[in-house]
């Protein structure tokens, strides 16, 4: 397909970037929800009473399509949107400039070399590993998540195509403290079990479940 030959920063490349955002995902077009399973109804609900509020997505994607923070953003929510993928942070930086917008890889530890694998640059599969069969491979610089959130914030959505349990374990819960947390689990039992009991550790409660989207409220605040 031509989108996958576009070279990043080119004057083809950034007309498609503004006709996939206003044309084929209907910018103007006001819509009522953008998340996969309707995980915004419920994150409106939650937060009804909270008007102004901070938010940090890990493996954003794109800055409206199946994106369970657009709602908020309308709203008057700001946040800090960070993916592997530099195109969706082009796609961000246009639809989304009041957020923080960045590509980065995060790990327990900064600045280690990584190999990360994509499909394509408008493609949202990813991984760490090449036995998944993805055909175009970068070198990436890793950071922690303290370097790059500096401030606690109410909401955390962690999305990351099964590193989720992993990079949730680099964050300090105790010291960020949001709300609630928003995390997909698509693998097996063990690991919901381990996500689960990490969670109580840091008394977080699991109260609702949204398709493969599992959202725990943290009992320390409410």
């Amino acid at each position: 397909m031509i989108k996958e030959k576009l070279r990043r920063g080119t004057f083809l490349y950034k007309f498609y970037l503004y006709y996939h955002l206003f044309f084929r995902y209907k910018f103007f077009y006001r819509k009522k929800n953008y998340s996969q399973f309707k995980e915004d109804y419920f994150l409106a609900d939650f937060f009804k009473e909270k008007t102004y509020g901070k938010f940090v997505d890990l493996g954003a994607f794109h800055p409206m399509k199946y994106n369970n923070t657009y709602l908020l953003y309308k709203k008057g929510w700001r946040g800090i949107n960070i993916d592997l993928n530099e195109t969706s942070i082009d796609m961000f930086n246009i639809v989304r400039s009041k957020d923080e917008n960045k590509c980065a890889l995060i790990s327990n530890e900064s600045d280690i070399k990584k190999t990360v694998y994509f499909e394509h640059n408008f493609s949202a599969v990813n991984s760490m590993t090449s036995s998944v069969g993805l055909k175009k491979k970068k070198i990436m610089i890793s950071t922690t998540f303290d370097q790059l959130v500096k401030d606690r914030f109410d909401f955390l959505n962690i999305d990351l195509e099964g590193h989720d349990f992993e990079v949730l374990k680099t964050i300090n819960l105790n010291k960020y403290s949001p709300k609630l947390i928003c995390i997909e689990i698509l693998d097996s039992s063990k690991n919901k079990d381990n996500i689960y009991n990490y969670m109580k550790k840091f008394k977080y409660e699991f109260i609702k479940q949204c398709n493969i989207s599992y959202f725990f409220k943290n009992k320390n605040i409410f």
